[in-house]
């Protein structure tokens, strides 16, 4: 077969350009054999004449033949390409697409071939975790490279990822997750495995909270069969890769040695107990007024206003993907984002504007601190309603969110605020409708979008709250200070270093009652839509984000 000639970077030029000239004089085809043609349909993710050119391969070719031998290798290229930083996550599911086509086409003159996939793996995210947009891009990457894949969704408990493998005869169990609480539930998981006597499943985990040496040390010190670390779709193909050529046996080597193990607030209960010894945190910070005691709740929201307050640099670079090619200095990137990205994302703004639905609960309460807790009071200042528990670090300043607030013993009451919003259900079932039907890419640009216009819209309303307690005085004008938390106070949300218990939501969740706006809690204390975010708002000029240690 001859080589296909792909430059990554003028095809990302050519597919982005707001005027898009179609030269029909020009055939992108002539001269290429089939089999050159149809690589470069997968390479380029090109579906115009895709069926036209299967057909004639089919005159040499029986099906599954042009599937293994010549689509395959268009896949693999691809990967080559985004492996060494040459083509975007988009047009990977350009290609990804094209291949669906492809196969979908060819696959009515093809005989049913048990267990002829390169490879099974079963897929899930893990039990108290709705976020799916990380599994579902494996999904696509192993099922358009020739393997078989069992995705069985969201919050899956440890029997139904055993009971579905064993059912579907997996080779090999995945487990995703975002959440910090995820990655003790994969712990648990991978003991519960050892339990039943069913370490010989190579077990692959990914998700944001997760670190490479937290799965091959730690986890693989206690799972008796074989873990690895997938930091993304396509090391979950080489991995799969790996196994299918009989060379899993070990885990990868770690890219540096580390002495320390890494250990998570949960697995340290003693950062939870008070030992005396509080942070330098001012104590005589001026508390505000108290805006109104109790919740309300707020939708009547201009989608296009909401829209000014998407950070570009989490959409574009973040939840979309795109990278800096090789030998572009960062302002010429970003001025490529704004001449590219930002045609997509103002044509899904307005997409989406009837399918997002921005509502708000909100509201603020009396509280004071007692060593690591913050007590949350009635509205008589004086029965306590809600009593919030946080981890102290143990090094550095010994930080903890209690230490922001009026202790007990000052005898004065300080105030906290507390919000909770959504996007709603809509958009999440349009990206499954999306996913189900192969437009993968506008999956990942509509996740995207879900996700960080809920972002946007937690951004705006902490403003509303900044100025409701008279803090916000000295707001930035400027978007990129905003982002950058510019401004008097922080919001924590729950799940995250500084306040890592989840159930602390279901506090949360009295004080606010939200389900008015839609939005509910589910068993595993997840916010119900998934594209929804819950804060605690601290006014305090000193609270900053920080690890816990």
């Amino acid at each position: 077969m001859g080589e296909v000639i792909y430059d990554p970077l003028i095809e990302l030029m050519k597919r982005f350009e707001n005027v898009r000239v179609s030269d029909t004089s020009k055939d992108p085809f002539a001269g290429l054999s089939v089999e050159e043609a149809l690589k470069k349909h997968i390479v380029e993710g090109i579906k115009r004449n895709l069926e036209a050119h299967l057909d004639a391969a089919l005159e040499t070719y029986p099906p599954l033949a042009i599937i293994n031998d010549i689509l395959l290798d268009g896949m693999k290229t691809v990967g080559e390409l985004f492996g060494a930083g040459k083509m975007q996550l988009p047009f990977v599911l350009q290609s990804a697409e094209v291949m669906k086509a492809a196969v979908r086409h060819l696959e009515p003159l093809m005989e049913k071939l048990e267990g002829g996939e390169r490879g099974s793996m079963l897929i899930a995210t893990v039990a108290g975790d709705v976020h799916d947009i990380g599994k579902n891009l494996v999904d696509i990457i192993l099922t358009n490279n020739g393997y078989r894949v069992v995705n069985i969704g969201i919050k899956q408990p440890i029997n139904a990822i055993i009971e579905k493998a064993q059912e579907h005869n997996c080779q090999v169990i995945g487990m995703s997750g975002l959440l910090v609480k995820s990655t003790l539930v994969m712990r648990d998981n991978l003991l519960e495995l050892n339990a039943r006597g069913l370490h010989h499943y190579p077990v692959v985990l990914g998700g944001a909270a997760l670190t490479r040496a937290y799965v091959e040390q730690d986890l693989a010190g206690i799972y008796a069969g074989r873990v690895h670390y997938a930091q993304d779709a396509f090391e979950g193909l080489a991995l799969m890769e790996r196994l299918e050529k009989g060379e899993w046996t070990e885990p990868a080597p770690l890219a540096e040695p580390r002495v320390a193990s890494h250990r998570l607030p949960d697995q340290q209960p003693d950062l939870y107990v008070f030992d005396g010894v509080r942070s330098d945190v001012r104590t005589d910070v001026p508390v505000p007024k108290l805006p109104f005691y109790g919740a309300k709740k707020f939708s009547r929201f201009d989608i296009f206003e909401l829209y000014r307050y998407i950070n570009p640099v989490s959409l574009f670079r973040g939840q979309w993907q795109f990278k800096r090619q090789d030998g572009m200095d960062n302002p010429t990137f970003n001025a490529w984002l704004e001449a590219n990205a930002r045609p997509i994302f103002e044509r899904k703004c307005r997409d989406l504007a009837t399918v997002l639905e921005p509502r708000v609960k909100w509201g603020y309460f009396w509280c004071q601190s007692d060593g690591n807790d913050l007590i949350v009071y009635d509205e008589d200042a004086k029965t306590e309603r809600a009593r919030f528990r946080f981890p102290r670090q143990s090094v550095d300043r010994r930080l903890c969110l209690s230490d922001f607030f009026r202790s007990v013993d000052s005898g004065e009451m300080d105030v906290v605020g507390f919000h909770v919003v959504t996007v709603g259900h809509a958009v999440s079932e349009h990206e499954r409708a999306l996913f189900a039907r192969g437009d993968y890419e506008e999956y990942l640009y509509t996740h995207g979008m879900g996700v960080e216009t809920a972002e946007a819209l937690a951004e705006y309303w902490h403003k509303q709250i900044r100025a409701e307690m008279g803090i916000g005085a000295n707001d930035p004008e400027d978007m990129k200070q905003l982002f950058g938390a510019k401004y008097q106070g922080s919001r924590y949300s729950f799940g995250y270093p500084a306040c890592p218990n989840l159930e602390d939501q279901a506090l949360l969740m009295e004080l606010l009652q939200p389900q008015d706006i839609g939005i509910e809690l589910s068993e595993e204390f997840m916010l119900v839509p998934e594209q929804s975010t819950s804060a605690i708002i601290v006014h305090h000029p000193e609270a900053k984000y920080f690890n816990i240690r």
